[in-house]
């Protein structure tokens, strides 16, 4: 049995009614985390659409409650239509504890051993100065990123990593998630840490994880 970690991005005002359908599937837990999109003026224009706050949830499931789960947002949130919002599969190579595993498989035995990833699509992470997300999405839509949600934060580090990376990391940050096919993955990473690196003023730091499954996104739809 294989354990997921379910990153779903949709707009705050649909947040209650996905609340809703992770309840109904019984889903063990979710932890939400508020951000925005960074959809340009231009794209937004286009599409008629206005800026809208997101919701970004993050829910831990077994391989049969990801199929109930995407389904379930898909019949009833229309979320593999592009706009209604965003959701990837990343999964979950360990988990710590026994009671742990229990509680997330409701009692059942998981598989040993690392999941076989088969994956077409990873989630970059970008760590980055407050204030610097255009700088960074210009560059990443530049390589061919579809787009990106940012959420704030605070950052924390050893002493010796402003020296080592010529970042200070105890500051106001940000940080932004970007899906994107495997292939495009470095080309986008590249551009941003080129433009906006850690030698720039946006102090950018970046690193990706493997996506099994996702939904949502133009031409990348997998489900």
């Amino acid at each position: 049995m294989r354990l997921y970690n379910i990153v779903t991005i949709i707009d705050r005002s649909r947040e209650k009614f996905y609340a809703k359908i992770c309840k109904e599937q019984e889903i063990p837990l979710s932890v939400t985390i508020m951000g925005s999109g960074t959809a340009t003026r231009k794209h937004l224009d286009f599409y008629g659409l206005e800026p809208t706050e997101k919701a970004i949830i993050m829910s831990i499931v077994t391989e049969e409650r990801r199929h109930a789960l995407f389904d379930a947002a898909k019949e009833r949130m229309f979320i593999d239509v592009p706009g209604n919002g965003v959701m990837a599969a990343v999964p979950l190579k360990s988990v710590g504890g026994g009671r742990t595993l229990a509680f997330l498989t409701n009692n059942a035995l998981a598989e040993d051993g690392a999941p076989d990833l088969k994956d077409t699509y990873e989630m970059i992470l970008v760590i980055l100065n407050r204030g610097f997300t255009d700088d960074v999405m210009d560059a990443a839509r530049g390589a061919g990123a579809k787009g990106g949600t940012v959420l704030h934060a605070k950052g924390t580090g050893a002493s010796y990593a402003q020296k080592f990376l010529g970042v200070t990391l105890a500051e106001e940050k940000e940080l932004i998630l970007i899906a994107a096919q495997k292939e495009q993955r470095s080309a986008i990473m590249q551009a941003f840490l080129h433009h906006t690196g850690p030698e720039s003023p946006a102090g950018a730091i970046a690193f990706s994880v493997p996506v099994t499954h996702i939904t949502g996104i133009r031409n990348l739809n997998a489900e």
